[in-house]
């Protein structure tokens, strides 16, 4: 039997990673629910075809070899490049998707930014399911809404980087993003941009944003950046949980995780594009 406060779950492969779907409300489940999460599935299966840099007749690749002129890309490409010329500025250089290299493109890798910005252009398929909340995550990094009247926020548990089984924190998220960057699931594969080397200040850091476009890579620059990166999200009216190097665990911007995500400072990424394209 269903009822308000039960959680219905879906899950698929895409982008190299897992996606999933956590609904409460109205619309938990039957038609209106199955044609929304079609529409997020077709979403970033033609994100994955365009900006894959393991398929070498992505979008991206031909970009990157030359093959495909900029104006003749489909627009995704265009946003997602914007956007990461804003993280580039935003960030000092500390983000910086043309210090990696596509293997079969051998242009820029704009997957830092892709991410975060599917998850948050697929999550507007569900926005039109009335009174049902909402919980859309890919390999950890989520938006989360509650819009049921009286419903609780999400309660999202952050991982141990040093024990991926054990919790070192939980956030209540009502409506925002959270993104996290760290060493946990794919060792040392962030590099600082400036300098090539992989940095050591900071365990891992969670970023709780507005959308998110900003939580992801702001979450990356914070990492770079080490002991530097907590003050840098604090100035963004940021909140989350920080992993010193040694393992000591701290929440910084303590206040906004309590509050409800629509009363945070405005994000100072673009708007991503509401426009949901059809699979390729």
């Amino acid at each position: 039997m269903s009822g308000p406060s039960m959680v219905h779950r879906r899950a698929f492969e895409v982008m190299g990673t897992v996606v999933s779907l956590a609904l409460r409300g109205r619309h938990a489940e039957g038609p209106e629910a199955e044609a929304a999460w079609a529409e997020v599935m077709a979403s970033l299966r033609h994100v994955d075809a365009v900006f894959s840099t393991y398929r070498p007749d992505s979008v991206v690749n031909r970009w990157g070899r030359g093959e495909l002129a900029l104006v003749d890309a489909p627009p995704e490409l265009s946003e997602v490049l914007t956007l990461a010329d804003v993280a580039r500025e935003a960030s000092g250089g500390a983000f910086d998707i043309g210090a990696v290299r596509s293997p079969y493109g051998g242009g820029p890798d704009p997957s830092g930014v892709v991410k975060g910005w599917a998850v948050q252009r697929a999550s507007v398929a569900l926005e039109r399911l009335p009174a049902t909340d909402y919980c859309l995550s890919a390999g950890g990094d989520m938006v989360c809404r509650t819009r049921v009247p009286g419903a609780p926020a999400w309660r999202i548990g952050i991982e141990d980087p040093a024990d991926p089984h054990r919790l070192v924190a939980v956030l209540p998220v009502a409506d925002g993003a959270v993104a996290t960057s760290g060493t946990a699931h794919r060792g040392a594969h962030i590099r600082d941009p400036r300098s090539g080397t992989a940095p050591d200040g900071l365990g891992q850091v969670t970023v709780v944003a507005p959308d998110l476009v900003a939580a992801d890579v702001e979450a990356t620059t914070a990492f770079v950046l080490g002991e530097r990166g907590v003050p840098w999200l604090l100035a963004r009216g940021r909140a989350g949980v920080v992993v010193a190097a040694d393992g000591t665990v701290s929440t910084y911007g303590d206040e906004p995780v309590r509050r409800r995500w629509p009363s945070s400072p405005p994000s100072s990424w673009p708007e991503p594009s509401s426009r949901l394209a059809s699979p390729a």
